[in-house]
């Protein structure tokens, strides 16, 4: 039974995602659909990138991932996708798929990415505005029932790529930034935990607030104390106990976090 994912910015109060389920279904009534997220910032495809990153290894071989946070709809902007060893990839060519594209990269992969041109495989009328229903969801429906890639468009070699922020040695520790901001308003960052496992003390300084040490989970400090902790996927976070550090703090997603280290 195939296994589609959706990630977008559209939210859940106009339908838009209903729709996209729709279309998927009509072409492929077998497939199972999991959502990763629908409330990715408007137009923040940074947000979109890591979010999907941060989901595709969860996710079983042959599973269609379709993304669309897509500020360009209706440009020059090219439709495509990438199959990345075992996972494909639908939607637009905005740097959506940099950091799955660097992992593929990093471990050999072999790497396919077409521009979707055949609009055999399109719904039947196209708009300017919504190309998550009428290209990148029957797309990614016809590639759950098995249509080879090769017949979706010509190969490319130049996917457009977001300059994705990376963690940087300082001399007194690194340069992280924020990467993810979840519901909770909870701050991931890029910096892995194995970066601070040699560390006997730690600082972390972020719009102005430092944060002093590690905690092991959120219930080890009260409510309204500003943390560090390791995530779940063994990343840095930066969180308030029962409370929103994003809101707290006014931090967003690329935003700078000093760790001094001794």
């Amino acid at each position: 039974m195939p296994i589609l994912t959706l990630t977008t910015d559209f939210g859940t109060k106009d339908g838009f995602v209903g729709t996209l389920k729709g279309v998927i279904w009509s072409i492929c009534p077998a497939a199972q659909i999991a959502d990763i997220s629908h409330e990715i910032s408007p137009q923040t495809v940074l947000a979109g990138a890591f979010a999907l990153w941060r989901a595709v290894p969860f996710f079983p071989e042959g599973t269609v991932h379709v993304a669309v946070v897509d500020p360009g709809v209706g440009t020059s902007r090219r439709p495509i996708a990438a199959r990345l060893g075992g996972h494909t990839f639908v939607g637009p060519d905005n740097g959506l798929f940099t950091p799955m594209l660097e992992d593929a990269e990093k471990k050999g992969w072999r790497l396919e990415i077409v521009h979707l041109m055949n609009e055999k495989y399109f719904l039947r009328d196209v708009s300017r505005t919504f190309h998550g229903r009428d290209i990148f969801a029957p797309v990614a429906a016809h590639l759950a029932n098995g249509v080879p890639l090769a017949n979706l468009g010509p190969a490319i070699t130049d996917p457009v790529r977001l300059s994705m922020p990376k963690p940087e040695k300082t001399a007194d520790g690194w340069r992280a930034h924020i990467t993810v901001i979840d519901g909770f308003g909870n701050c991931t960052t890029d910096l892995p935990a194995a970066s601070l496992a040699e560390c006997a003390n730690v600082v972390f300084r972020l719009r102005g607030r430092e944060v002093r040490g590690l905690v092991a989970s959120y219930g080890h400090k009260q409510p309204g104390q500003l943390v560090a902790l390791v995530d779940s996927e063994n990343y840095i976070e930066i969180a308030i106990i029962n409370g929103s550090a994003a809101k707290t703090l006014g931090a967003q997603v690329g935003d700078v976090v000093e760790v001094v280290t001794t």
